[in-house]
């Protein structure tokens, strides 16, 4: 059967988005996509082979997303007020499309290398941003470990309907990042007081060009011990 006009994957990837933030993860199938376009089920799988690779290319389109999100959340920002921009850009995230990040998560199979490409992308900015404080080796990675419970944590505890009280999510959050952020800068006010900040993150060179971060060491560092955060 030849393919038809007009449906490729980035269409499909964006009906399965919209159907998961919707309905929720479950509801994204083959046959609900096909409904929602107008098409028939059979003319899916000229681009993907069945359930299972749909759901892990959301995987990666949801990562993708979230990456976009992160990114401008950082750039222009540094230390404390980049990481509580990239927090709100985090939860907002996960507000905004319930079903894509639940994806991210349900359906992200890290042996997968197109799924560790954006996961190691995300882990890239995370380093990039906890780079101000100086951090190395296994103290960038409990930082990033640290971060990643704080963020994921509290956005799985909302999505699931687990704060219950009338007190303000959004305060309970901020306050959660204070005091992640005030150990974190009594911890290396303490152990590395003569430290050399890095400055605002920049995606381009001096001369426009693409630059490399200075961390991109460290960066690569993180990647080879823990996944995704």
């Amino acid at each position: 059967m030849s393919p038809r006009k007009g449906l490729d994957l980035p269409v499909i990837l964006q009906t399965a988005a919209a159907i998961a933030d919707d309905a929720g993860f479950d509801a994204v199938t083959v046959a609900a996509i096909a409904e929602r376009l107008g098409v028939r089920p059979p003319s899916l799988y000229n681009h993907v082979s069945g359930l299972a690779d749909l759901q892990k290319k959301l995987a990666v389109y949801g990562l993708e997303r979230l990456l976009e999100a992160l990114t401008d959340a950082v750039v222009g920002r540094s230390g404390d007020d980049a990481i509580r921009s990239m927090g709100g850009a985090y939860l907002g995230f996960a507000r905004r499309h319930r079903g894509l990040y639940e994806a991210t998560i349900r359906a992200m199979d890290m042996r997968d290398p197109a799924v560790q490409r954006s996961a190691d992308a995300i882990v890239g900015l995370v380093a990039r941003v906890l780079g101000f404080y100086g951090l190395h080796r296994d103290e960038a990675i409990h930082a990033v470990r640290g971060l990643r419970s704080i963020l994921h944590g509290f956005a799985s505890l909302e999505r699931n309907g687990q704060f219950g009280l009338p007190l303000e999510a959004d305060t309970s959050f901020q306050i959660l990042l204070d005091i992640f952020l005030a150990g974190l800068n009594a911890r290396i006010a303490r152990e590395k007081p003569d430290r050399a900040e890095t400055g605002v993150l920049s995606s381009q060179a001096k001369d426009g060009s693409q630059a490399e971060h200075p961390l991109t060491h460290q960066r690569d560092m993180i990647y080879h011990h823990i996944n995704l955060f």
